[in-house]
């Protein structure tokens, strides 16, 4: 009996406790649900960005340095000042220079003076090229005359010049050889009067071919005198010699960039950002003068992942904010994306350049900011909290209160930004309750745990 009695004691505890362990059950599900944060599932617009780091940077820098050591005398440039390029910034002490400085000026006078003489005898070239051109082409026309008026012989006519001079030259030895027997016979001798008609025949033969070889000896030269005139004006019509220009050119060059170890001069417009020569400085090669800055771009190079780097196009909006500058937002773009990357330490970057368009007197070459490229504006799409957002068995889901309980509504994300992410595609629908903070675990009963 006592154990009967016993067994009863134990059920009774035993369901007591059953129904105690159900009633705190519930009791923990429903402070669970009280805890859980909601909010309606809604359509809106989305901004998709890019974040990353940069540093301003002007859009053009340089450090002038001293070519040359001497002592300063003229500083015409203070931190501030917005210079123009060419202008002297300041200037070395002509009897403080090396003696091949000081040497330069008459050196850059002389290379001067000799590039001036080349254009000044190719132009008196050119005017006596033409000069000659008229001269000769009068004796081409001359000679040519004289030879069309020539009438060769009509023993000659079958022979070119020269055959025609060696023939008649041959014959007219042979009449001398002829007659010479005869010379000194008297005049009345018939053979010795034969001989010397035929000598004369061959003497007037020979000068005839003679003076037809002067004729065409004078058309030659004069056809070959006037083609070196024409050369010689084509040589100089255009001036100089290209390459005698670019060697006079390279002596005025040198001359002139040593001469300008003298001074110090801005490469571009900009304004100084720093300025250290005194008058009465003593200084030599290399040593810092100036720092140059054009300030009417200010730029910014940040560093964007390989995961990133194809979202990313020349001309997107930028939003950018510094630490140094609270409860302001400047605007820029992207002005150009580099197409090579570097790795890091197995990371691959890619610098994307932006430039501010809004920026004020606060922005400051050297300062960090934090920016995001705005990659895409989307309107009137479903969005869904990232914080909201679960894996479940490889599946992303949101938990969703179903009857006043959560449950699992799987979904398919497209862009997101921060805080917000499209939905493509799913379960989830206007107006649905989301769970922003799905607790980790539940009862037996109580739909699945969690995962994020």
């Amino acid at each position: 009996m006592k154990k009967l009695i016993l067994v009863v004691v134990v059920i009774i505890i035993a369901v007591a406790g059953w129904f105690a362990y159900q009633q705190y059950n519930r009791q923990k599900a429903t402070q669970a649900i009280s805890d859980l944060q909601t909010v309606s599932a809604s359509e809106g617009d989305l901004t998709a960005t890019v974040g990353a780091t940069g540093i301003v940077r002007s859009n053009q820098s340089a450090l002038l340095t001293w070519l040359t050591s001497g002592s300063v005398d003229e500083v015409d440039a203070a931190v501030g000042d917005y210079v123009e390029a060419k202008q002297v910034l300041a200037t070395l002490e002509k009897t403080s220079l090396p003696q091949n400085v000081i040497m330069a000026q008459a050196d850059l006078v002389n290379a001067q003076k000799a590039m001036d003489d080349l254009y000044s005898n190719s132009k008196t070239a050119k005017t006596e090229a033409m000069k000659a051109i008229s001269s000769f082409t009068k004796s081409e026309r001359d000679a040519q005359y004289q030879l069309d008026n020539y009438t060769v012989p009509s023993n000659q006519a079958d022979f070119d010049t020269m055959e025609a001079l060696n023939v008649m030259e041959e014959r007219l030895n042979e009449a001398r050889q002829a007659f010479e027997p005869y010379r000194y016979l008297s005049s009345s001798n018939q053979t010795r009067q034969k001989l010397k008609d035929v000598l004369a025949e061959a003497q007037s033969d020979y000068d005839s071919a003679v003076k037809r070889l002067e004729y065409e000896y004078e058309v030659e030269v004069a056809k070959d005198n006037l083609a070196k005139a024409k050369e010689d004006y084509e040589t100089w019509k255009d001036g100089p010699d290209p390459s005698d220009i670019t060697a006079a050119e390279a002596r005025v060059a040198a001359a002139e960039a040593t001469l300008k170890q003298a001074w110090i001069e801005a490469p571009f417009d900009g304004t100084i950002t720093n300025a250290k020569p005194q008058p009465g400085d003593q200084v030599a090669p290399n040593m810092e003068a100036f720092r140059l800055d054009d300030l009417s771009r200010l730029l910014m190079d940040v560093q964007v992942s390989e995961v990133d780097i194809n979202r990313i196009r020349g001309g997107q909006d930028v939003k950018i904010s510094f630490d140094a500058i609270l409860d302001k937002e400047y605007h820029g773009a992207v002005i150009e994306v580099d197409p090579v990357g570097t790795s890091n330490q197995g990371v691959v970057d890619f610098t994307v350049t932006v430039e501010l368009i809004d920026a004020d007197e606060g922005v400051k070459p050297g300062m960090t900011a934090a920016v995001n490229i705005v990659v895409e504006n989307l309107e009137d799409v479903l969005l869904v909290p990232n914080r909201a957002v679960r894996f479940v068995e490889g599946q992303r889901v949101v938990y969703i209160l179903v009857d006043n309980q959560p449950s699992p509504a799987a979904i398919t994300l497209g862009v997101s930004s921060d805080t917000m992410s499209e939905v493509l595609e799913g379960e989830l629908q206007v107006g649905d309750l989301i769970v922003l903070n799905p607790p980790q675990e539940f009862d037996r009963n109580q739909p699945p745990p969690f995962v994020h």
